[in-house]
């Protein structure tokens, strides 16, 4: 049976990123067809070392391109290896020899191909900054009609922002290319931490998982997961040793839109300053005189509240499933 969803991952893994693909892996109406990777979480070269692990450990072999490892024009920042471990991965202490390795062209080139290659077929699911999408936009213009829908963990509207009071942390990443990538005119849904902050895993979650399956790919999330809950009890504390879902709720939304509450409107992103980073809606369909408000912009589907409880249960029934494979020798 073909899946309902043939997807292009593009990632920087990150704990979060590790849920979220295995949630697709596992999920049956997803196809995850290509992984392209950023910088973020990591810098770029360990997230392709990552995803390359990442899906092979867990006995698939999926295309992965190396993708952008700066923003637009923001200065670079420095890994919070403090969240995700330098690996990004909570610092494994040792990791099996699978092999594998990233394709020829670049992320941005992986994109176009696969999107002409495919038209009105791909759904492109991105949880990392946007340097990739925008620089595929460059590339070729008709992308957002070439492209089936795209779906973004980014921005935040009401909820406070996780990097400053106002900004989410993949948009501040590369504030430049996520604006291109809200203005572009595709079918596209955030997920940001409007909802993202509703869902809280705690990490025996997933030590049960991993006791369940014990196969490496759960234990290797574990581990991570158990790293990335310290960080988050560090500082909030009321969570318990847990932390937020963050990327996996990205495809959640793809298989589940109806424990979404959405609103539709017009998102920009401020580029400079304070406030840089920062993700603002118009929620009212109004002309207003300030430049780039027009009323011909594109809206974003925008998700504004979850079902947190349905959310976890999905997230616990496609991870449970049978769908692991033995890991890939080298």
């Amino acid at each position: 049976m073909q899946a309902k969803h043939k997807v292009i991952f593009d990632t920087d893994p990150g704990v979060d990123d590790a849920m979220a693909l295995y949630f697709a892996l596992a999920h049956p109406d997803i196809d995850v067809v290509g992984i392209t990777t950023t910088f973020g979480n990591v810098y770029v070269e360990q997230a392709t070392t990552n995803a390359l692990y990442l899906t092979r450990i867990a006995g698939r072999t999926i295309p992965v391109a190396q993708g952008v490892n700066v923003p637009f024009a923001k200065a670079a920042g420095t890994p919070p290896d403090f969240i995700h471990g330098a690996d990004g991965l909570g610092n494994l202490p040792s990791r099996i020899d699978v092999g594998g390795k990233a394709e020829v062209e670049s992320a941005a080139e992986f994109i176009v191909k696969m999107a002409r290659q495919h038209p009105g077929e791909i759904t492109l699911v991105a949880v990392g900054p946007l340097g990739n999408l925008g620089l595929a936009l460059k590339m070729e213009p008709q992308l957002p009609k070439l492209l089936k829908k795209v779906v973004l963990m980014a921005g935040a509207v009401d909820e406070p922002g996780n990097v400053s009071p106002v900004a989410e942390a993949n948009v501040w990443n590369d504030p430049d290319a996520a604006d291109l990538v809200f203005t572009a005119g595709w079918d596209l849904t955030m997920v940001g931490l409007d909802v993202t902050h509703r869902v809280v895993l705690p990490s025996s979650f997933f030590a049960r998982l991993a006791e369940q399956h014990k196969h490496v790919a759960m234990d290797t999330l574990s581990h991570a997961v158990n790293f990335y809950a310290n960080f988050y009890q560090s500082i909030r504390p009321d969570l318990g040793h847990a932390c937020y879902g963050h990327d996996v709720l990205a495809f959640v939304w793809l298989v589940a839109p109806e424990i979404f509450e959405t609103q539709n409107g017009r998102v920009r992103v401020a580029k400079e300053g304070i406030g840089n980073g920062q993700t603002m809606m118009a929620k009212l369909a109004i002309p207003y005189p300030q430049a780039g408000w027009e009323a011909s912009k594109p809206e974003t589907r925008v998700c504004m509240k979850v079902d947190a409880d349905a959310c976890a249960k999905l997230i616990d029934q496609t991870l449970s499933g049978d769908w692991l494979k033995p890991a890939l020798a080298k």
